[in-house]
């Protein structure tokens, strides 16, 4: 059974999530402390680790790609290094492009969500820094079945989404996300087509979240004018 997903983001009043671009909180309240927030509100949602997408886990990837012996060859099964305990870092990379040359983000460890086409020399680059990996079928678009290997291999209860809308939308439309955790920070930006919480690529008829509706059990306004909103998502009356 997988891990309970809950999508934890901060973004604009308008939902936008490019902070470069937010506008100023007003005179008096410190912009530092109220970008603070997010992490001590993660703390509380009692996380087993977070997941994210490839461009989010950038920063923690400093290694570079390394040759493996032309016999080197991985059964695409799961690979487990030493989590010790560590929270996760789990990273959607189904084409095997980041190269970590650490087995931590952090400090949580990292498992990379590969899909079954990366090559044996990317396998045996992860396992020679020590990282995890699972995947998540052919093309590395079975979600699902990655969250149900993270589960069943690192007893992990809980996880924070914790991507971009890409990511996100991605997750919303496969079912995967249980809650949302959302801080509603004081700014605007106000531009048409910036990233937003939720950006799932399909066609224009598709509804990612058809089926799904939102119920609502907590907010809570934090110092500064920040807004902490949370939802349960449950089947649509009548759908279950």
């Amino acid at each position: 059974m997988r891990p309970k997903i809950i999508c934890h983001m901060v973004s604009s009043i308008d939902g936008r999530l490019r902070v470069d671009r937010w506008t100023a909180p007003a005179a008096g309240i410190d912009a530092a402390a109220l970008r603070g927030r997010y992490d001590e509100i993660a703390a509380r949602l009692d996380g087993d680790g977070w997941i994210v997408g490839r461009k989010t886990m950038e920063p923690f990837a400093r290694g570079q790609a390394r040759m493996a012996p032309a016999t080197a060859h991985f059964p695409r099964v799961p690979h487990v290094a030493g989590a010790g305990g560590r929270d996760l870092a789990v990273a959607i990379d189904p084409h095997g492009r980041l190269h970590y040359g650490r087995d931590d983000a952090d400090g949580d460890h990292i498992v990379a969500v590969l899909g079954e086409q990366v090559s044996d020399a990317y396998l045996a680059e992860l396992r020679a820094d020590g990282v995890s990996y699972v995947f998540a079928g052919p093309d590395g678009q079975d979600i699902a079945r990655a969250m149900d290997r993270l589960s069943e291999l690192f007893a992990v209860r809980t996880l924070l989404l914790e991507g971009g809308g890409m990511i996100n939308g991605a997750f919303l439309k496969a079912g995967l996300i249980d809650e949302i955790s959302l801080l509603v920070y004081p700014a605007i930006d106000g531009l048409a087509g910036i990233p937003s919480i939720f950006g799932y690529a399909g066609d224009t008829d598709e509804r990612p979240a058809a089926g799904r509706s939102l119920r609502h059990f907590a907010t809570e306004t934090l110092d500064g004018g920040m807004v902490w909103l949370r939802y349960r998502i449950e089947p649509e009356p009548g759908t279950d």
